[in-house]
């Protein structure tokens, strides 16, 4: 329906003067408000993911020179893989840091050497190191729910990513047991 300049200017002063009679004026339930960021909280826990990633870099560079035995090749390949999607992790999370006005730290995470290198070992060590990461992007989206859409939704993604790759490493581990 064709409305008037007259008729549409009648509308946006009416609307400008408060909803009409009858319509509702209390907030809709359905509408969840944004909470603000705390920006200083996302930073730290930003750089921490950053510098656990970081470390998980080392930590997955390491266990592909270790590995040896008749499956070395996709083995390998696996930890490689890892290596290079936690140096991406790491930089992600430094690009928010930086965009959030924050300074990436220049460390890593302290790093377990066990000395134990067999396939097994590396998987487990593996899988306690996915769940650790996991638990920091819980963490993170604990502070940024409700407060940053992008920061929500970045989190959720790397919390299904280290959910997968808990899940991928637990059934390599059922071939060793």
């Amino acid at each position: 329906m064709l409305r008037s300049s007259r008729q549409v200017a009648v509308m946006v002063i009416a609307l400008a003067n408060g909803p009409p009679s009858g319509w509702p004026t209390t907030p809709n339930p359905y509408l969840n408000p944004m909470k603000d960021l705390d920006t200083q909280c996302t930073i730290e826990i930003l750089n921490q993911i950053m510098e656990f990633e970081l470390a998980g870099v080392v930590r997955y560079t390491h266990y592909s020179l270790m590995v040896t035995g008749p499956n070395r090749i996709p083995i390998v390949d696996f930890f490689k893989a890892q290596a290079s999607e936690s140096l991406l992790h790491a930089q992600e999370a430094g690009e928010i840091v930086t965009g959030l006005e924050g300074h990436p730290q220049q460390r890593i995470a302290q790093i377990e050497e066990t000395h134990q290198h067999a396939v097994t070992d590396l998987l487990q060590e593996s899988l306690n190191h996915e769940q650790k990461a996991l638990d920091m992007y819980k963490q993170l989206l604990g502070v940024v729910e409700d407060a940053s859409i992008y920061l929500e939704e970045y989190a959720r993604t790397k919390i299904g990513q280290e959910e997968l790759h808990n899940l991928e490493i637990k059934k390599m581990l059922r071939d060793f047991s």
